[in-house]
């Protein structure tokens, strides 16, 4: 009887840590949505990776998903404690948009096709390019009055990120919302399970 009355407090306190982790990570503090791991321990304990994984279950049902992006790196088989506690945690969709929800949410057709040449011309760089040449290859088909606006938005918007030297990469939203690997199958016009 007594073991039994263990096993509910712990599912209660378990699912309690489920729901605040959710409130957590779907209120957007500052200017990035998401929360730092360090963040993550602190308001729900050091099994804070099980709950994000408890949560992240429950989200599939709904074709969400909880993305990890790492400080400064692409991915990481095997993070350490102090690479997940610096990396930031984030909600975001578990399949792509159609095009008529994206233009429901304020995008632009001829901005989403912007950021999809930018990201996919830095991908081509090895990750990282110079404004100009980004600006040069969006001006071949957009207006180039046009170029400037949409390169500073994205960049404000998390999507690109501009060094001192004037080098435009992929900041933590591209890594955290864009599947790079299909981007690229799309694009080279390879059969990918996504749709559009």
């Amino acid at each position: 009887m007594e073991g039994e009355k263990n096993l509910n407090d712990e599912t209660a306190s378990y699912m309690s840590k489920i729901k605040r982790a959710a409130k957590l990570l779907f209120y957007q503090r500052h200017r990035k949505p998401g929360l730092k791991g360090w963040e993550l321990k602190k308001a729900l304990g050091k099994d804070y990776l099980k709950i994000i994984g408890l949560l992240n279950e429950q989200l599939e049902n709904i074709d969400l998903q909880i993305k990890t992006v790492y400080e400064g790196v692409e991915h990481t088989r095997n993070p350490t404690d102090d690479q997940l506690e610096r990396a930031r945690f984030y909600i975001t969709l578990k399949s792509p948009l159609y095009t008529s929800d994206m233009t429901m949410s304020g995008w632009r057709v001829d901005d989403v096709a912007s950021l999809v040449v930018a990201i996919a011309f830095i991908i081509s760089k090895q990750g990282k390019a110079s404004r100009k040449e980004v600006e040069k290859i969006l001006e071949e088909k957009f207006p180039k009055w046009r170029v400037s606006p949409k390169i500073n938005r994205f960049i404000k918007q998390g999507y690109l990120g501009l060094s001192k030297n004037d080098v435009l990469y992929l900041d933590w939203r591209s890594r955290a919302e864009v599947e790079q690997r299909e981007l690229v199958k799309l694009i080279l016009g390879k059969e990918t399970k996504t749709e559009l």
